[in-house]
Formats: C-alpha cells, sequence, structure tokens
C-alpha cells in the first residue's frame, strides 16, 4: 500500500477506506487501554488523529511514543466523534520507524520563541510555523513560475559566479581558490592571474546582465535564483544569501514594465490567498492579523502611479514628522513609502522617474537629464517590493554613465556590445523573493522565512 499524505487524507468527502499513513508523533494521550496518536507529515497545517487498542500486537509500542517519534500505521479511516477533526484512523498496524529521546528533544507541546528555533534550524521545519512558511514558500514559487510560464517567458538560469558587478555598489563576495595563508602577490596586491579563473570573480549581486543578453535575442525571459550581497547589515530585512525574481523584457519601455510588475503582484498573491487558505489563517491569527486583508486589498486594488517629484512633494506637504527629512534627491525611506501607501493613498503606488544619483548605472537617462526611468512599487506594511527600470539602450549615454559611476568599461565591454548591434528599448524589474514570503507570511523577521538563513557571523545548518 502506498502512503497517502495527511492532506489528501483530510480533504476526501468520505471515510471507510483503508490507508497508509507515515509522520512524526506531536503528542500522545492515553486512556484505559486506548492510546490517542496526534500525526502529522508536514503536507497539511492540521494533524491526524490515530486511535490504537490493545487489538494491536505491539500496543505497547503505541503506548510509550513520545513527542518526535516517526511511525508508519496503516489503519481504517473513519468519522471522527471528536470535535474540531472530521476523520481518524483506527490503526490495524504501527510500525515505530524512528524514536525521540523525550528528555533531549527541544520540541514540545509549547510555543517556541524564533529566537529559540533559529538555533535548531534543523528541527523548526517540524513545528507549525515553519512548516506552514515553507507550504506558502512553495506556493509563492510555483505561481511565479506559472505566471510567467503562462505568458510565454523563457526561464533563464543566471551564473553564480561573475566578475561583473550589477549593481555597482561594490557589496560582493569574493570567490577564490588562491591560499590566503601564501597569496601570491604582485605589484604589492594578490595576483589574480593565479586564481582559479584568472581575474576577479564574486557571488552574483543580480541576474540581471545576463538575462539582458537573452531577452535581446529572445525578447521575454526571466531568472529566479540565488544572489549575494556581502552587506554588514543585522536588521529583520536584510539577509546575505536570498532569492531574486529578475524579468527582462525586450521591447518594452517604462510604461509597459509598470503594467506586468501589477499584474504579477496580483497574480502571485491571488494564487496563495487561493491555495494555502489554511497557513495564512494562522499566519493572520499568530503573528500580523492584517496578512489577509492585505492580500486581498493588493489582488483587488488599481495601483496608482505618480513620479519621484510628485511624491516628494506630497511627503513635503503631509505635515508628517518623518524620522528622515525629505527634499528631491534623498532617496524615499520605508516610512516615507509607508505612508504614501497606508496613509495618503490607500493602495499600493508606483513611483517613477528617480533622480539618476541615486539609482544604477544602467537604467535610462530621462529627456530632462536630471531622472532615470526607474520605478518602484510601493505596498503597504513594508513599502518596497519591486524596484526596476528600463534600460540604457543608447551606448553612448550608456558608456557616460559607466564612468560617472566609476565603473570599468572593460569589465562590461560585452554588455556595452549589445548596444552595437541591434539595440532596442528594454526592461526589466527585480523582486526579492524572501521579502516577499515576509510579507505573505507577516512574520518580523526575514531569517524566518528563509529556510537556512545567511547573515553576518551566522552561516550555521
Amino acid at each position: 500500500m502506498l502512503r497517502t499524505k495527511i492532506r489528501e487524507i483530510l480533504d476526501r468527502d468520505s471515510a471507510g477506506d483503508d490507508v497508509l499513513v507515515q509522520g512524526w508523533v506531536k503528542t500522545r494521550r492515553s486512556s484505559r487501554n486506548v492510546t490517542f496518536l496526534q500525526i502529522n507529515d508536514g503536507s497539511t497545517l492540521k494533524d491526524l488523529q490515530v486511535v490504537a487498542d490493545e487489538s494491536l500486537s505491539n500496543f505497547a509500542d503505541a503506548d510509550s511514543l513520545t513527542t518526535g517519534c516517526s511511525v508508519s500505521i496503516s489503519g481504517q479511516l473513519v468519522d471522527s466523534p471528536g470535535k474540531g477533526q472530521r476523520f481518524e484512523i483506527h490503526a490495524k498496524s504501527l510500525e515505530v520507524m524512528g524514536l525521540a529521546d523525550p528528555d533531549t528533544y527541544p520540541l514540545q507541546k509549547k510555543r517556541h520563541t524564533v529566537e529559540f528555533l533559529r538555533e535548531i534550524a534543523h528541527l523548526r521545519p517540524r513545528t507549525n510555523t515553519f512548516g506552514a512558511m515553507a507550504r506558502v514558500r512553495n506556493t509563492l514559487a510555483f505561481a511565479i513560475h506559472r505566471f510567467f510560464q503562462e505568458r510565454g517567458f523563457l526561464f533563464l538560469q543566471a551564473p553564480m559566479i561573475t566578475a561583473s558587478d550589477a549593481e555597482g555598489a561594490g557589496a560582493m563576495f569574493r570567490v577564490t581558490t588562491l591560499d590566503l595563508d601564501q597569496l601570491p602577490i604582485k605589484n604589492g596586491a594578490a595576483d589574480s592571474a593565479e586564481d582559479f579563473f584568472g581575474e576577479p570573480t564574486f557571488l552574483t549581486v543580480s541576474g540581471q546582465l545576463e538575462a539582458e543578453i537573452f531577452a535581446l535575442a529572445l525578447s521575454d525571459v526571466y531568472t529566479f535564483g540565488p544572489t549575494f550581497r556581502a552587506e554588514n547589515s543585522n536588521t529583520s530585512r536584510h539577509l546575505a544569501e536570498f532569492w531574486m525574481v529578475e524579468p527582462e523584457v525586450a521591447f518594452c519601455e517604462l510604461d509597459g514594465l509598470t503594467e506586468l510588475a501589477e499584474d504579477f503582484l496580483k497574480y502571485i498573491f491571488t494564487y496563495v490567498l487561493d491555495h494555502c487558505p489554511e497557513d495564512l489563517a494562522f499566519f493572520n491569527q499568530w503573528y500580523d492579523e492584517s496578512v489577509i486583508s492585505t492580500l486581498e486589498g493588493i489582488a483587488s486594488s488599481s495601483f496608482e502611479r505618480m513620479t519621484y517629484t510628485e511624491a516628494v512633494d506630497i511627503l513635503q506637504r503631509s505635515g508628517e514628522k518623518f524620522e528622515f527629512p525629505v527634499h528631491w534627491g534623498t532617496d524615499l525611506q520605508s516610512e516615507h513609502e509607508r505612508y504614501l501607501t497606508e496613509k495618503h493613498i490607500g493602495r499600493p503606488v508606483i513611483v517613477t522617474d528617480y533622480p539618476k544619483e541615486i539609482k544604477a548605472f544602467y537604467m535610462r537617462l530621462s529627456d530632462d537629464g536630471k531622472t532615470v526611468r526607474a520605478m518602484d512599487v510601493l505596498v503597504p506594511r513594508i513599502g518596497e517590493i519591486i524596484g526596476g527600470s528600463q534600460r540604457e539602450e543608447r551606448k553612448d549615454i550608456l558608456l557616460e554613465r559607466m564612468r560617472e559611476s566609476g565603473l570599468d568599461e572593460q569589465n562590461y565591454w560585452w554588455y556595452l556590445d549589445l548596444r552595437s548591434y541591434g539595440t532596442v528599448p528594454h526592461a526589466g524589474f527585480g523582486l526579492g523573493f524572501e521579502r516577499t514570503v515576509q510579507f505573505a507570511t507577516g512574520m518580523p523577521n526575514i531569517r524566518d522565512v528563509s529556510p537556512f538563513p545567511r547573515t553576518p557571523k551566522s552561516a550555521g545548518f
């Protein structure tokens, strides 16, 4: 008999069949000659009750089980007389697959803090919180792929090792095979010619530049993979390793990109609302009571559009006492973005046309010479969730912008080359996957929506 997932059992219309379930014991209680086990296999938030009595040849084994033990149980699925559960299993056979020492097993029937659970990241997926997080994360990832696949985008696997700094910020992890205790020195510095790739290489901060290569041949592509930022930021919103979703679209200007971003967010949040109602209800109850209403609001809203200049004017006239003063030329902070979405507009906002000095070199320079064709999608509760731009397709202006940013044009010869052979307007955006999961679940800290968070001084598990 093949194992049946508990989610599939609980979704059945009727009882009566014999089934095989396998999972981990959440709790056990005994009453006279009957033992009641709560079993979960991770497929759903709900546990399945198993009733074992003395007709089992190894009833003593069932009666001695503790939290964390793994079991394989076959029996008949019957309607449950108990409250809060539709079905239960009357066990016909039970096999103990793995014991868990009750004196040392750290997960007991009580609420544990997320800080404590980070110390046992190898066991925290067994908790309700992290099981629900993993299911929401999986559903969002599937929705992202489905959105782009339905629209004819090609999935591109961008390299994780690169010689180019896509953001121009310099916060990159060096990749080397050189012996750090005996570095080959040339002209007072490490000789990169002796390194594995023969030049300085780094973990990628973005798949965008590579996505542009394929977009300028295949029109519509997207990357979805890990990126790395060597920023010493110990905040609730920063990770050193995180996944990015980066579509790139040829023959597309900024207005088309804003439409794509709006459709994208509405699609993935509608999908997770439809497919994870139980898990979202859990987060809504225990972590943030606005989770579901916020997602529903985004899914049904028409996103507001305004320029950066208009946003600054609104903020300056708001009468609000912001921690960071607002004036033209400064980047918007989370408090400013939240004011726009939560108080002034009351729904998501797409801000466009930022000052060129605060945006990356590859963003298309506007006709005013002061702004670039950039956009940020702002949503309630967190502010920016998507950042993107129309790319600079004019080689001469791109070269000038690179020089202004202090970049070595020789490292980007191929990127400039794309502007020499059939250049076209093109645009793309980036969405941080972990921040999206954090937003969808209401979890306060991004470390708790990454299976294995990488942060400064922390790379365990």
